[in-house]
């Protein structure tokens, strides 16, 4: 059973992340050591305050008895029942046994109070002192033998002081402890920040590496037990960047091979078609189909280069455009009908932005809402402060939630599709905006179907 509990507590603690894991490990360590050392505190000084009340109360009974064994000297045996004259000054009672006779001071305190054990040791000729409690009260009582005398003699003493003081204590270290596991929990806050602190840089470079900033390197350490992981990190970001420059190398010198022989077949497919009414019945239909496949091989051509293009490292190629005639241009041409709106406020909004990637852009969404999504309903050109959309909408069926973010993978396909696509278009689209500092997401079309939205923020030319 015990194995049980600690298996489901180590499960437990497992699910906590790891700065969770040093604050309370401090905070732990902390408790454990402020209460050591508070148990050991309070045992010193509380027996150290009882020694000294002990003292205390032997040397003034010892004063007392002396006092009460001139008296007896000097008067007999008779003056020991004047108890209440002796020069006490803690104790709350006094008590003597004279020939087997009792006297006490004080009649709520008399000899029932004494312990026995502590009065046969004085008849036997000891000091003792003993504590005992009577109600409430902690008193404690010293007898010591009356010398030369056939008497003994005792005194109790309050020990209200002392538990005070030990109350006093108590309190004092239990707000000690306190104090001191705040301490470790803030000492194991920032613990955790500082030895963490190397691991958020590598998760924020890996997260930069994992974004296509292939560039991106850690700093070096000068801590020895780091400098292992740094070392192996920027290598492998190396290694990962000569890989994809080399594939953006090949894909791209592919493409360009594969152009010119795909403007032949292009060409040569047009001519075929322009005199189509001439070839033979029973050849239209292939011909039909392989200008089709021909379409779709342009297309996948054309994705390829922009791939390996921005893989390469392609950089911007800024001008001023007026954004709503680039969207209408772009998507118009792609739809083969006119399907964009521009609202007044975004008509004249003049951008700085690579014209032939905005371009890629909003043909890639038109291209995509006319093949996968229904066709495309509209195009919309709107303002919003400083932030320029452009909003693609289509009649499909929508993109399920769980895939709106996939669906910018690359390659990525939706569930369920019957298209032919290779599923690059989109991964161009959320790349190309992304260069211009923009955001492209999807979501539900009011009335069915799925809308785009490409947010460019807004900073008109000079």
């Amino acid at each position: 059973m015990l194995r049980a509990l600690l298996t489901r507590s180590t499960r437990w603690v497992g699910r906590w992340g790891m700065r969770r894991r040093v604050t309370v490990g401090f905070a732990l360590v902390s408790l454990l050591l402020s209460l050591v050392l508070a148990s050991l505190a309070w045992v010193l000084v509380t027996q150290a305050v009882v020694r000294e009340a002990r003292a205390t109360a032997l040397a003034a009974t010892s004063v007392d008895a002396g006092q009460l064994e001139a008296r007896m000297a000097a008067q007999g045996n008779a003056a020991a029942v004047s108890l209440e004259d002796l020069p006490r000054t803690q104790a709350v009672a006094a008590l003597a046994l004279v020939a087997d006779r009792w006297y006490a001071s004080a009649p709520t305190l008399g000899p029932t109070v004494l312990p026995g054990e502590l009065r046969r040791a004085v008849l036997e000729q000891q000091v003792a002192t003993q504590r005992v409690e009577v109600g409430d009260t902690l008193y404690l009582v010293v007898g010591m033998p009356v010398p030369g005398r056939d008497a003994s003699f005792f005194e109790v003493y309050p020990m209200s002081g002392t538990s005070q003081a030990a109350r006093a204590l108590s309190a004092g270290l239990a707000a000690a402890t306190v104090v001191t596991v705040l301490l470790g929990v803030a000492l194991g806050r920032v613990a955790g920040r500082v030895a963490l602190r190397p691991l958020e840089r590598l998760n924020t470079a890996a997260a930069a590496v994992a974004s296509g900033r292939l560039g991106v390197r850690l700093d070096d350490e000068d801590d020895p037990d780091l400098s292992p992981l740094t070392d192996s990190f920027n290598r492998t970001a190396a290694d990962l960047d000569r890989r994809v420059v080399a594939d953006a190398r090949f894909a791209t010198d592919v493409s360009h091979e594969l152009r010119t022989p795909l403007t032949t077949m292009l060409n040569s497919m047009q001519v075929i078609l322009h005199r189509e009414d001439r070839l033979p019945e029973d050849l239209r239909e292939p011909v039909a189909l392989l200008a089709e496949e021909l379409t779709r091989f342009r297309h996948l051509v054309t994705d390829l280069l922009e791939i390996a293009r921005h893989e390469a490292g392609d950089q911007l190629v800024l001008e001023p455009v007026r954004l709503a005639d680039l969207v209408r241009r772009a998507a118009d041409g792609e739809a083969g009908r006119a399907v964009t709106e521009v609202d007044p406020g975004a008509a004249e909004a003049v951008l700085e932005v690579d014209k032939r990637r905005l371009e890629r852009v909003v043909a890639n969404l038109v291209r995509n809402a006319e093949g996968h999504g229904g066709g495309c309903t509209g195009v919309r050109v709107e303002r919003d402060g400083d932030v320029l959309r452009v909003l693609v909408e289509d009649a499909g069926p929508g993109v399920p939630e769980e895939q709106a973010r996939r669906i910018f993978d690359r390659f990525a396909r939706g569930q369920g599709t019957t298209s032919t696509g290779v599923g690059l278009g989109l991964a161009i689209v959320q790349r190309h905006v992304a260069l211009h500092g923009g955001t492209v997401t999807v979501g539900p079309r009011p009335g069915g179907g799925a809308r785009f939205v490409v947010e460019l923020p807004f900073a008109p030319a000079r």
